[in-house]
């Protein structure tokens, strides 16, 4: 336990980083899973459109160092890749 005052705040402020980081990493892993079921169940048109939030969500969550930045170019990519070859199969 910290005994500090100043350690007391680090604690607190890292407590509440905390929850937030783990509420917005939930928020974009569910919006990661929607996109790949529309996908998985054939509705292309609903994927693309729900591209352009998750590409944001990603951008802020890199940039608020919540995730890394590649990690975030790496998600990005693989979507698009994923979007793209089932429009292939699609057609």
């Amino acid at each position: 336990m910290p005994n500090s005052q100043s350690a007391k705040k680090r604690l607190r402020q890292s407590l509440e980083d905390r929850a937030r980081n783990r509420a917005c990493k939930s928020v974009l892993r569910g919006m990661l899973r929607n996109v790949r079921e529309a996908v998985k169940g054939g509705k292309i048109e609903e994927a693309q459109k729900l591209i352009p939030a998750v590409y944001k969500k990603l951008d802020q969550a890199a940039a608020k160092k919540m995730i890394h930045t590649n990690k975030a170019s790496r998600l990005k990519s693989r979507l698009s890749q994923l979007v793209v070859s089932a429009k292939g199969q699609g057609s």
